[in-house]
């Protein structure tokens, strides 16, 4: 690992890490709510850039490449390490590490599935959230639920962000990828066989949240085996404080309507996304990164 640069959100609970091994770069982010002894969440990369291009993503589809186990177990213990918070495990009541920073998951299972064995090895109490937005990958399905039913501190979120199949290739281009009903169909077989709730991460824009949008999801995924997540769209390039602030009124809104069905609903507004780029997609020290190398 050549170098390390850490950014402080000024709102002081937020430090995004930038990872430079020499020919790939890594982001992973540092939440703290009210105190680290109370929730600490850390959010890692699987992979140096990614081939999916999510529209709303800062990285594109510029693929650098897979980040090894070791590369992705790095970054957990630099964090920890740096805010002198290793016994995060046992001093926290709650500590989450999402891997949902950069790269698709289950494009990089053999990595991902040695680096969640290590770290739950290393941190028992730890939550693993793995984030996806369901590549066509039927060897990695399978094994990652072997590995649910193994680890029971393994979650799953899916990544989908548009209520019809038309408008989520649009803006998730990358194919082969499952339909929505076949990433419903996985989830109900993932709840199952873990008896686990399975997350659905709905970012909100200007266009995806009509009456007829929330019916359809609400006709998909069932409350009894999926909790909704809504999300703002942070912004990929600049600051974007503003938008962010007019979105809550519509999410309250169709947060409201979840509630009202019978579904499990948190909101997700992420602190330091106006300073440090530290929202979902944002990245901007990779696009940076990517930008001097020559690979943008």
């Amino acid at each position: 690992m050549n170098d390390v640069k850490r950014f402080d959100s000024s709102e002081g609970n937020v430090w995004k890490y930038v990872f430079d091994f020499g020919d790939a770069i890594a982001e992973a982010v540092l939440y703290k709510y009210e105190s680290f002894n109370k929730l600490t969440v850390l959010c890692v990369s699987v992979q140096s850039g990614c081939p999916v291009g999510c529209k709303f993503c800062g990285t594109g589809n510029k693929f650098i490449r897979n980040l090894t186990s070791d590369e992705i177990v790095k970054q957990v213990h630099y964090c920890l390490h740096d805010m002198n918070i290793e016994d995060v495990n046992t001093a926290s009541e709650r500590f989450q590490i999402m891997f949902m920073s950069m790269g698709e998951p289950m494009l990089n299972m053999d990595a991902l599935r040695g680096a969640i064995i290590e770290l739950n090895t290393h941190f028992r109490n730890a939550e693993l959230l793995v984030s996806t937005m369901m590549p066509k990958n039927p060897k990695s399905l399978h094994t990652f639920l072997g590995l649910s039913q193994y680890i029971h501190k393994i979650g799953l979120q899916f990544s989908i962000h548009e209520a019809n199949d038309e408008r989520r290739n649009k803006l998730i281009p990358y194919e082969p990828k499952y339909s929505l009903r076949e990433i419903r169909d996985y989830g109900i077989i993932w709840n199952h066989t873990t008896n686990r709730p399975v997350y659905i991460n709905y970012c909100i824009s200007e266009d995806n949240h009509s009456d007829e949008d929330i019916n359809r999801l609400m006709d998909l995924f069932s409350p009894r085996v999926f909790n909704i997540t809504l999300s703002v769209i942070c912004s990929s390039d600049e600051t974007m404080k503003d938008a962010g602030f007019r979105n809550l009124e519509t999410i309250k809104k169709v947060s409201d309507k979840f509630l009202e069905n019978g579904y499990n609903v948190r909101t997700f507004n992420p602190a330091g996304q106006d300073d440090i780029g530290g929202g979902c997609g944002q990245l901007w020290y990779v696009q940076e990164w990517l930008r001097r190398e020559g690979k943008k």
